[in-house]
Formats: structure tokens, sequence, C-alpha cells
């Protein structure tokens, strides 16, 4: 049932437009309370949006938000210069340099104001730098020499330290492999103050006392983790399931009852006007038991048609409380792929791991082991370093999905983008297939650019599946970076229906299990290859 806590954050008629008149938000209202809150909901639900104005990163164009306190803020992506240094990725950067600045004899007032209460700062920096793998000493050492996983970490450990009363994470988990996704749940279960955290990531948001879920300008927080919303939900969903279908059935008995209704007057009147014209009746009082017969069954029609409407209406109110979730099945063609085929090879001097056949292989390691340089290698964009894994196509029909799903053509349709990968089937073959992906009416004739980022992904999923000749292998990039948690069970469905070989690079267990991962391969820190039997495996 939702929560009821103590309020950190109110939001007041909120709503929020772009300068194009695109509106993100509109009226919302709602309360994060105190304790650690996962915001879950669609792609393109304002999500991302409502954080920043939260955070005051921008302005809402009517309503206001209420915090009740400082807020600390992790954008989903940290857009840093290969020379900013640790420190300043911490945030304390202005706060050592004024305490150096006052041990070196400095007593400009200045400095005394930038450390504010903070004189334990560079102590409280050394603890916390210490549970990630640096100390104090690399404040200086820029973000250049540490990999993405790392300088995210390291940005969240920085919220720590300032220890702000409230603090938002926009997924922070995109670009952590799984022993850092571990340190970021043990942080998650510690965290002082109020935590709002946007993820998909299911096994983070049951580290979560509440679930708030942002879906059609409507926001609902419910006091428990993702496991239990999600139960919850969908017992609602069945209530309201069966409340539609016994609405329905009620509004079908009383137009029946209208319909019989309509039939007994007609009958009453045929019998009045024999009567009147053959019962010998004088035509006074005949005439009187015709007006009240009319009288009558016009009370009778207005009585049964209003109760027509209530059932219409309460039918309308039943439906509306139930989501019609749509799911693909695709009709994919054969990529022809025998179990003995060789498709692909993956080599670390001293192993050759083979992709054979219609085969479903995981590629995992920590951060920085140059599992996407393996892969660029593989595809023949780039070079291996020496002393380092490299990988060979024994097939040349392959497709490609990067993590920045950079390969549409922006000024094209979704319908073009598709037909120029699959040049001999026809667009309304292409129309049908989008419409098996969710892709439908205007959406597949308008210009990429335009799209929602989830009706990106789909085109750029239909390019891969719908490619003539079908690939043979399909090599996916951290598919589940930018995804809701509905976009990855449409992924998942897509791929069931896949029947050629898959390489993925992903550090989400959850979803490996559901595509039904062959083999695991992990790249080591040093570059080796390692076999692995099974998920479980990785995460010891």
């Amino acid at each position: 049932m939702p929560t009821s806590t103590h309020a950190s954050i109110t939001l007041h008629d909120l709503t929020f437009e772009w300068p194009d008149g695109t509106v993100a938000l509109s009226h919302l209202s709602g309360v994060f309370g105190t304790g650690r809150t996962g915001l879950i909901g669609r792609n393109g639900a304002g999500k991302s949006t409502l954080l920043r104005l939260i955070a005051g990163i921008l302005t809402p164009s009517s309503g206001r938000v209420e915090v009740a306190g400082e807020v600390g803020y992790l954008p989903q992506t940290l857009t840093l210069g290969h020379d900013t240094t640790l420190a300043e990725l911490l945030g304390i950067a202005d706060k050592l340099t004024a305490l150096r600045a006052i041990e070196a004899g400095d007593s400009d007032e200045r400095h005394f104001e930038a450390i504010g209460d903070d004189w334990d700062i560079e102590a409280r920096a050394n603890e916390s730098l210490n549970e990630i793998g640096f100390t104090a000493a690399d404040l200086d050492r820029r973000v250049g020499e540490i990999s993405g996983g790392q300088a995210v970490l390291a940005a969240i450990t920085g919220l720590r330290i300032r220890r702000t009363p409230i603090t938002l994470l926009d997924e922070p988990t995109n670009n952590l492999d799984r022993s850092t996704r571990a340190q970021l749940s043990a942080f998650v279960d510690n965290w002082p103050g109020t935590l709002v955290v946007v993820s998909h990531d299911l096994e983070l948001l049951e580290h979560m006392d509440s679930t708030g879920e942002l879906h059609a300008a409507e926001l609902e927080v419910f006091g428990g983790p993702y496991s239990a919303w999600k139960q919850y939900f969908d017992e609602r969903q069945a209530a309201a399931a069966q409340a539609a279908r016994t609405a329905e059935q009620a509004l079908k008995a009383e137009k029946r009852q209208r319909v019989e209704a309509e039939t007994k007057l007609a009958r009453r009147e045929r019998t009045a006007r024999a009567t009147q014209q053959h019962g010998g009746i004088p035509r006074i009082l005949a005439g009187n038991r015709a007006s009240r017969a009319q009288v009558s069954a016009g009370a009778m029609r207005t009585g049964l048609d209003a109760k027509v409407r209530t059932a219409q209406r309460i039918l309308d109110d039943a439906a509306s409380r139930v989501r019609r979730e749509e799911h693909i099945h695709l009709a994919l063609p054969d990529p022809d792929v025998p179990r003995g085929r060789r498709i692909a090879e993956l080599r670390d001097g001293d192993h050759t791991f083979v992709i054979q056949g219609p085969e479903r292989v995981a590629l995992t390691g920590p951060n920085g082991a140059g599992k996407s340089t393996l892969i660029e290698n593989l595809l023949g964009t780039r070079a291996s370093a020496p002393g380092r894994a490299t990988a060979t196509l024994c097939t040349d029909r392959v497709g490609y999905l990067p993590q920045r799903l950079d390969g549409l053509d922006e000024n094209a349709s979704a319908v073009e983008n598709v037909h120029a990968v699959a040049t001999a089937t026809p667009p309304a073959a292409i129309r049908d297939q989008l419409a098996r992906l969710l892709l439908r009416g205007d959406s597949v004739d308008r210009p990429v650019a335009t799209l929602s980022g989830g009706e990106r992904f789909r085109v750029s999923l239909a390019r891969l599946l719908l490619a003539d000749p079908p690939a043979q292998l399909l090599i996916l990039d951290e598919p589940t970076n930018n995804l809701d948690i509905a976009s990855v069970e449409q992924l998942v469905e897509a791929l069931a229906d896949y029947r050629g070989a898959i390489l993925v690079v992903s550090h989400d267990h959850p979803f490996l299990a559901r595509i039904g991962i062959d083999t695991i391969v992990e790249l080591g820190a040093d570059g080796r290859l390692h076999r692995r039997g099974a998920l479980e495996e990785l995460d010891h």
C-alpha cells in the first residue's frame, strides 16, 4: 500500500515545459519521505527531469518544489574532462584548496567561508576513498587515468562525503561492474538522510525502503522495495481487470434490460391501439389511458437510460485503472546458423573461445578490462593492444547494437531506417513488423530525431532483427543501460524469437539469465579470458 512517511521533498502542482513547448511534467504533486526511495517509470515519463527540478538545475514552469535541506545530485551521464581531478569529481576541491591555503599561513576570510564546518574534510575523504580503492594521495589524479565505473563511484563517494540532507542519483549503476555495483549497494544500505534513486536495476531497487512510480503525470510512492511494489501492482491490476470485467457484464445486462423494456413497451402500444380501435372504449377514456401510458413509458425509458449511463461510467472508471501492457511477438526469418557453424573466436594467446551455432554468450569483466575494445576489435574497427585479448569474425552477417544507439539516420523515418538494411522487404511488411515492435501510427513516419528514447531503441532493435539477409550474430554492448524496466522486458521478448548467435556485454545478471545465456566468458583486468560455468560464479 502507499507509504506515508515524514516529507523530505514535496511537489506542489509542478509543471515543466521545454522551450519548444513540449510538456515534460504537468500538474504533478506528491511527496518523497525520508529514507531510500527507488523512482521508476517508463522512458520519457520525466524521471530525470524531475530530479533536475528537485536539484534546482531546472526551474518549474509553474508550481513549486519544497525540499527539507541542501540537495546533492548525480546526473545520469558524467560530463567530465580528462583533466578533471579526483578532488573536483568528489566536489571537495575548493575546500581542500582553502584548507591548504590556511595551513600555509593565508588567513583570508574567504578560505574560512569555503571550509565552513568541514575541517576534517581531508580525513573523511581519505576514509571514503579507501573504500573504493583510492587514498587521499590520489586526490590530484586525473579522471582520464581511471575507468568510467570508478569515476561514477568516486562521484557518489563525493556525495557521501558532503553529507547533504537530500541526495539524488540518476541511473547510478549504468557503467558499474559487478564489484562496484556491490559497493554501491553497500553505500545505499547505510546512506544517511533522504536518498532518491532513478534506476531500472532490479537488484539495486531491492535495497530501497520505498518505491515511487511516475506514471501518467502522477507520482505514487509505495512503502517497500521493488519486488513488494511489483506484487502490490500486479494484485491491484488483477483486481482492476476483474472489476472491469464485472462492470462490462453489468453494462451488457443493463443494455439487455433496456432492449427488453422497449420490446414490452412496443407490445403494450400495439395492444392499446387495438383496444382503442375495436374495444368499444370511449375516445376520451382511451386518450387518457394512452397519455398515462406514454408518461409511464417515458419515465421507464429515462430510468433505464440512467442505469445504462451509470453502468457505462462504472466501466469507464474501472477500465481506466487497467494498464494495457503490450508485448512483442516477432516473426523473424531464420538466419540459418547450424549448430556446428563457427561464428566468432575470442583469443588471449593461451586460450581460444569459439562462438558456435546459435550459442548465447555473455562477455563480462570489471570496468576498464577492455570489453568494449574487444567488441570493436571483433568488428574490425579497432586494433587490440599488445598482450590483450583479440577477436575474429567467422561470418559477415553481423548486427551490432552499440551503447549509444548512434547508428541511426536521424533525418530518416523508422521505416526508412529499417528499409536501408532490408531493401528487399516491402514497406508494408516493415510497417507490420514495426507494429509488432510497438511502433505504430505516425511514429514510424516521423524523423528518428523526434522520437523518444524508447522509440529510438526499438528502431535500432528493428534494424538489428529485421536486416535482410538476417544477421547470424547479434552483438549487444550493455543493451539495458538506458532502458526502463518495460523496455528491458520487450528486449527479452524480441530476443526470444531470434534463432542466431548472440554475444552480449552486460553486468545485468537478471537480464542475462532471462535471455538464456549458454556460455559466460570473463575478461580479466590482465586481459586474459576465462570461461565461467554459471552466472552465480561471477558473484563470488
